[in-house]
């Protein structure tokens, strides 16, 4: 039932971007009157459709993907004497309108951004990166980072937020991170090397940042819920330690082996204490003890103007994807895994989890991947939109048309390429599903 849900969505979410990225194509195509035979939604076998004027629009058997069909688009077509075709328009309205797709993918990105921000706008509580848990033996516990220590700088930049923290960690394994701490009054220097997470394909240091800690949910019936916690509490201390983190609870908790647990938390404003008593679940591998919390760092959440949206989403876009081309980068230089890449499948749990969770979840999610097509259709591959913009380029350039038979094989190229891609990121979607070892 999860599968199918997660399916679900996934075809919701790709059938909007599908929709989206093929009607820059058609409406470029159509104010430069080119004659456009087909619009299609998915590959392969027609399933059904209608007719409008000289366009076919279709579903086709294949849904991952879709399609405008021009007169003329492919190399070799006999089209040389219809004005309409696409061969036939000027260069500089072909590169338009090869454009045009990822440009509403760009566009989409930025818009829904906007909208979620002018109504949920999550404001970080913590401007400084301050560490809140230590994992043991992690890169970061090795290099002598403790709980409480404020990242000053790391690498070049000067008082970094968490997510440049985080970005520098996970886009660095096996760099050495220079990392400026300030602890009790104190800064000194220290070098904390990321390793390799084998499993997701990027780099782990081992840290969190420090932050207010929620409940997010209880379980019926457990020690938490018959304590009388509830939702929306924050945790402050366990037995006297600090909770900076949501694994220091169950770390006080496996330390204790069954002892009860004195908890201190805030709700609505006021201090309040309870004890509780853990239970032992078994589990795989032998079980643990727990009360029966989920917790999470607490959330502030506000709204923005549109004009303060609109600033706040084309920042994060283009934050995003500046990213993005540097996680290529990184995987072409062989310094992160190609693991880090989600295909079809991770992209359809992400939507079906995202979906669950919320429509402000699934829009930032949607956000996200119309982002990343809008780049990925402009990388110089045969066969993307880029692709096609690299070869006019080049012609205009040159001011004279390439060979058919170089235009030929160069799409012949890209689509091998293409399919080798398609196979590997979805080998590299089950390997993340099997078990580990």
């Amino acid at each position: 039932m999860l599968i199918a849900e997660n399916i679900l969505w996934l075809l919701v979410l790709i059938g909007i971007m599908i929709l989206v990225h093929e009607l820059g194509h058609f409406l470029a195509a159509r104010w430069f009157d080119v004659r456009v035979e087909a619009f299609s939604f998915g590959f392969g076998p027609r399933l059904f459709g209608f007719r409008r004027g000289e366009t076919d629009f279709r579903f086709c058997a294949i849904l991952f993907g879709g399609y405008v069909k021009m007169t003329g688009e492919q190399p070799g077509e006999d089209s040389v004497s219809d004005p309409r075709a696409f061969s036939a328009k000027p260069r500089w309205q072909r590169l338009v309108i090869a454009l045009a797709g990822p440009s509403m993918n760009l566009l989409l990105a930025v818009a829904l951004l906007t909208g979620l921000f002018m109504v949920k706008f999550h404001k970080p509580p913590e401007v400084h990166a301050v560490v809140g848990h230590i994992f043991p033996d992690s890169p970061a516990a090795k290099a002598g980072v403790r709980e409480g220590d404020r990242i000053v700088a790391i690498d070049s930049k000067q008082n970094p937020t968490w997510e440049d923290v985080v970005i520098k960690e996970v886009s660095g394994p096996g760099q050495s991170l220079q990392v400026k701490l300030e602890r009790e009054g104190k800064t000194f220097w220290t070098t904390v090397t990321p390793t390799l997470d084998e499993r997701t394909g990027v780099g782990y240091a081992g840290w969190l940042e420090q932050g207010e800690i929620q409940i997010f949910s209880l379980a019926a019936g457990t020690p938490a819920e018959k304590a009388g916690l509830q939702k929306g509490d924050i945790l402050v201390s366990a037995n006297g330690h600090p909770i900076r983190s949501q694994f220091r609870l169950q770390e006080i908790i496996r330390l204790g082996g069954g002892k009860p647990v004195d908890l201190e938390y805030l709700r609505e404003g006021q201090r309040a204490q309870v004890r509780i008593q853990p239970v032992f679940s078994p589990q795989e591998g032998g079980g643990r003890w727990m009360i029966g919390v989920i917790l999470q760092p607490r959330m502030v959440f506000t709204r923005l103007a549109l004009p303060g949206a609109l600033v706040e989403s084309v920042r994060q876009n283009l934050r995003s994807a500046g990213l993005v081309y540097e996680f290529l980068k990184r995987i072409l230089e062989q310094r992160m895994s190609p693991k880090s890449l989600e295909g079809p499948i991770g992209i359809a749990r992400l939507s079906g989890e995202a979906a669950r969770e919320g429509p402000a979840a699934f829009v930032a999610l949607m956000s996200m991947v119309s982002l990343q097509l809008a780049i990925f259709n402009l990388l110089p591959i045969p066969i993307l939109d880029g692709g096609m913009i690299l070869l006019l380029s080049v012609e205009m350039l040159m001011r004279r048309d390439l060979s058919l038979a170089l235009k030929e094989a160069v799409l012949k190229l890209g689509f091998v390429f293409l399919m080798a891609v398609v196979v590997f990121v979805l080998y590299n979607d089950i390997s993340k599903m099997l078990p580990a070892g």
